[in-house]
């Protein structure tokens, strides 16, 4: 028969409370050190970042453009204008012709112009014939004065004999006194009349000088309307002027309409004289300076170049920047053509530096996952960078030589300072 043992049921009891109570104790204790544990890194596939060792060294600082054009040099453009209103009667070219100097492009029609060009044809004729008139009436007047100048000259010269004669006589004792004075006087007389003919000439000879001088400058003036009005007669054949192509306007003209002074009815560029206007970030624009040396990209050769202009106006954060084309064209070299350049700004010597992170600016703070030294793994670090260029970035502090970083966008891992590389 069985036999009651309370005390050995409640030592049980005892016993699973005991254990019941440890196991809690434990699943605690597992559960606070599961929460102090840090998450666990998460995989990167290596082949999808972009990593680089840092260097010390030299490099050249350079800006690029990668946005420009191929467009004609300011001496390679000639815009033709109106020189009076007219009226377009006929286009002979079309853009795109290669046109001569003398290439006639279109013909322009002012009947106003044809009068006023008449009106000075005659003009010209009338002042010339004004001032061959003059002269001859003043060359008269010249003559006239010179022929009594001439009889005076006679009567002085006969007189002065006279004189002579009477006072040798007078001193022989043949004549009196009185005659010999009156000789004398007559020849004194003679000699200032003589004196004042002459100077009465030199008088006349300059006047004649200045009313011819007048009247000449008369028929200039007229020869220079008569030149002007020629001229624009002559630009009305519109003639390309420069050997070269033809180029659209921005407005092209039409035939039958009306054209005021000033207005561009034509353009010709010469295609070969080139140069590159490249669109620079506002950010970038201000290390760029006069001479630079810059290379241009025409996806179809490399044409080095130096840096002519920089255009202080701002358009959508770039600036233009030109460049003149130092070598030559490569096939295919056309305005309007789409290029890409650099502009080497500063060489840097003996300095810490790596390829240049994505989306990252220069002189600032980045943060970087530095791979382990077995490439399994990487850890952020913070890397203060100086001077960039288009490829590498100065490293202040933060790296080593020989250090590997991770270059590629890492924003996916923002929230995590460390990853495994698989």
């Amino acid at each position: 028969m069985d036999i009651a043992r309370p005390d050995i049921k409640k030592k049980k009891q005892r016993q699973l409370w005991t254990w019941a109570g440890l196991g809690v104790i434990v699943l605690v204790v597992l559960g606070f050190l599961v929460s102090r544990l840090k998450p666990a890194a998460p995989v990167v596939d290596a082949s999808t970042v972009w990593p680089d060792t840092v260097k010390r060294g030299d490099f050249t600082r350079q800006v690029r453009g990668s946005t420009g054009m191929l467009v004609p040099r300011e001496d390679a453009i000639r815009l033709i204008p109106a020189l009076t209103d007219a009226t377009v009667v006929r286009i002979r070219e079309l853009p795109g012709a290669i046109v001569k100097p003398d290439t006639i492009l279109l013909d322009l029609s002012d009947p106003e112009l044809a009068q006023e060009l008449l009106n000075a044809q005659l003009a010209v004729k009338g002042a010339e014939a004004d001032y061959k008139s003059l002269q001859a009436q003043l060359q008269s007047t010249l003559m006239d004065k010179k022929t009594a100048a001439a009889q005076v000259d006679t009567s002085y010269t006969q007189d002065q004999l006279q004189a002579q004669t009477d006072k040798q006589l007078y001193d022989l004792g043949v004549i009196s006194g009185l005659d010999y004075e009156k000789s004398k006087t007559t020849a004194d007389q003679l000699t200032t009349q003589r004196q004042l003919s002459q100077e009465q000439i030199s008088v006349n000879e300059r006047a004649i000088e200045v009313q011819l001088a007048s009247s000449h400058a008369k028929v200039e003036q007229a020869q220079a309307l008569l030149a002007l009005y020629q001229k624009q007669s002559d630009a009305l054949e519109v003639k390309a002027g420069i050997a070269g192509e033809l180029a659209p306007l921005a407005t092209p003209v039409q035939v039958g309409e009306h054209v005021t002074a000033g207005t561009s009815v034509a353009e010709v560029i010469q295609p070969d004289k080139l140069k590159a206007a490249l669109q620079i970030a506002e950010t970038q624009a201000h290390d760029v300076q006069i001479g630079q040396y810059a290379t241009i990209d025409t996806h179809n050769g490399i044409i080095p170049g130096h840096v002519t202009r920089i255009d202080p106006a701002v358009v959508n954060g770039t600036r233009t920047v030109d460049v003149a084309l130092d070598g030559p064209l490569p096939e295919g070299a056309v305005p309007d053509l789409s290029v890409d350049g650099t502009i080497d700004l500063q060489k840097l010597t003996n300095v810490l530096y790596v390829g240049r992170p994505a989306l990252e600016n220069e002189n600032s703070t980045l943060s970087l996952f530095k791979e382990d030294p077995d490439h399994k793994g990487a850890t952020r670090v913070s890397v203060q960078v100086g001077r960039a260029s288009v490829q590498y970035i100065q490293i202040l502090s933060g790296l080593n030589e020989g250090d590997t970083v991770i270059l590629s966008d890492m924003s996916h891992y923002d929230g995590v300072d460390r990853i495994r590389l698989e």
